[in-house]
Parts: C-alpha cells; sequence; structure tokens
C-alpha cells in the first residue's frame, strides 16, 4: 500500500531536549526550532526511562496544537526499550519520530510497520508519521548510507560520530586540530550522498560546544555549501544561528530567479552567458532547487 506524503516541513534547526525533563522540554517547544526533538535515548538514564516516556506523553498532549514540530528520538532497536518508547508516545500523535543506531534499511522498515499498526490502533491516518534516521551510528550501517530511497517515512537523514567511534573501537574522532577524523568525515559525505540518492533532505550532526557560536556558523554555511538542508541542536542558543545559515539570503533568491527567467527566455539551450561568464544546466538545477526549499519555507 502507498503511504500518503508527510507535509513539507521546515527542518533547518532540530533542538534536543530530555524527555525526563519538563523545564528543558517546554524550551525547547517554546524556541525558534523548527523542530523540537524530545530525546528517551541518550539523555535519559535508564531508570527513569519509564517516568520520561510518560513526560513526553503528556507534554505532547498539552501541546496538540503545535504537534507537527514536536518530535521523539527513541531508542534503537538493538535494545530493550523502542515498543516501549513507540507504546507510549505515539497515543499522544508525535509529529514525526527519529529512529536511531540502525543497522541499515532493515531498521527503517521494521519502524514503519510498527508505526503502521500504532497509527491505525490510535486513530492515526496510516503513513503520517515521518521519520528521520541517524545512519553512521554502526560500523555495519556504514555500508548502507545508500539504501534509504524509496524507504517508506522517511523525510531526512543524519549522521553521528560519537557512536560510530564506540562501535568500531576508537579511542577518540578527533584529529589533533580538533577536526574529525577520516572515517567521520567519510560519515558526513556518505549521509549527504545517501540523502541525496533517496531524494530527502541531509541534516548536519550536533556541534557539542554550544558557547562558541562563530564556529557554529561557520560549520553550518560550509554543510549547507556541501549540500546539508539542516543542523541538530543540543541549546536554545544554537538554533537562530542554524536558521541563518540555512536561510537563503535574498541576494540568493534573487540570483537565482534570474537563472531560471534567463533559461525560461532560452528554451531548449543548454549553456548561456550570464554576468561575463557561461551557465549550463547544472546551475540551473541548483537555481531550482534553492528556490524550492523557499517555498517550502
Amino acid at each position: 500500500m502507498t503511504m500518503p506524503t508527510p507535509p513539507a516541513l521546515k527542518m533547518r534547526s532540530w533542538l534536543f531536549a530530555p524527555g525526563d525533563s519538563a523545564k528543558k522540554m517546554a524550551k525547547a517547544a517554546a524556541s525558534s526550532a523548527d523542530i523540537a526533538l524530545f530525546d528517551l535515548e541518550d539523555a535519559v538514564a535508564s531508570d527513569n526511562k519509564p517516568l520520561a516516556r510518560r513526560m513526553v506523553h503528556d507534554f505532547l498532549e498539552a501541546n496538540a496544537g503545535d504537534r507537527a514540530r514536536l518530535w521523539v528520538r527513541i531508542n534503537p532497536f538493538d535494545g530493550p526499550y523502542t515498543l516501549a518508547d513507540l507504546a507510549a508516545v505515539m497515543p499522544a500523535h508525535p509529529g514525526g519520530i527519529m529512529l536511531p543506531k540502525v543497522y541499515g534499511r532493515a531498521d527503517v522498515d521494521r519502524l514503519h510497520h510498527c508505526l503502521s499498526a500504532l497509527e491505525v490502533a490510535n486513530g492515526i491516518k496510516e503513513g503520517s508519521t515521518p521519520v528521520i534516521v541517524l545512519i553512521t551510528e554502526t560500523a555495519e550501517a556504514m555500508f548502507h548510507t545508500g539504501s534509504y530511497k524509496g524507504a517508506p517515512r522517511v523525510v531526512a537523514l543524519t549522521w553521528g560520530a560519537e557512536d560510530l567511534a564506540d562501535s568500531i573501537g576508537a579511542s577518540s574522532n578527533r584529529n589533533p586540530d580538533g577536526s574529525y577524523g577520516f572515517t567521520y568525515e567519510l560519515a558526513r559525505s556518505l549521509t549527504v550522498l545517501g540523502a541525496a540518492t533517496a531524494g530527502v533532505a541531509a541534516i548536519e550532526t550536533i556541534s557539542a560546544d554550544f558557547r562558541d557560536l562563530d564556529a557554529l556558523r561557520l560549520r553550518a554555511e560550509k554543510v549547507r555549501r556541501d549540500g546539508f538542508r539542516g543542523m541538530l541542536a543540543i541549546h536554545p542558543a544554537q538554533v537562530d544561528v542554524i536558521n541563518d545559515a540555512f536561510t537563503p539570503s535574498a541576494e540568493e533568491i534573487a540570483q537565482a530567479r534570474e537563472i531560471v527567467a534567463i533559461f525560461d527566455a532560452n528554451p531548449g539551450v543548454g549553456a548561456i552567458g550570464y554576468k561575463g561568464g557561461m551557465l549550463d544546466r547544472p546551475y540551473l538545477s541548483r537555481a531550482q532547487q534553492l528556490l524550492a526549499q523557499v517555498a517550502d519555507a
């Protein structure tokens, strides 16, 4: 059966908040983040997970009018908590689900079947709960980053470096100068390539130093140039910087419209002169993609 297509979402900033902190969930929901992401996984100790499930459920119910941007990161399928997470939060109809620590496409298909059953059981339109997948947190998953084309519900792919380091037994994921090592830059590249293959948004991983907003801006601007469409955040102070970095400027929009107009006025032309240079079809495609982002926003 064909699943309904989820509505277009703004996905520039994804702000984590621990699911066992009502104060932090409220701050995330009140922030300018495009998506507030309530965490039942790493931010919650094992003993607190039952409490966190109830708190996230109750918060979603109390904020039903804003639920499209209130998502939940559940625990991965390789542990004992996933089904309990889903059973607890789905009756409150979260805006979407983040699936961490996948081993490949099969985990996404498994989540799809779980969500379908819970949607039907709770009177939710089947297929209406979108998913973002953390696709690089296990060594095995790195070999499957291009397998998500046509995956049900998936609207975005993102990556992580900490769990990947644990998965391969690395003592660090950083070079002496603080930059990511080769394996982790490879994970980033495979994520943007996998997202392009799947036709979904690529989302950059967190910046752990939430006080260094200048470094955050530089990184966000760089990865946007590389093809990413948003970024994960761990502190409300990061949100406005991320939103700004992933919002096309007025100058970019004007230039994109000009390029599209030039090609529209010259149908069938493969390359055309522009401001002393030449533009070919890839420039048109990039301009159209940028304008599509603006339309979605």
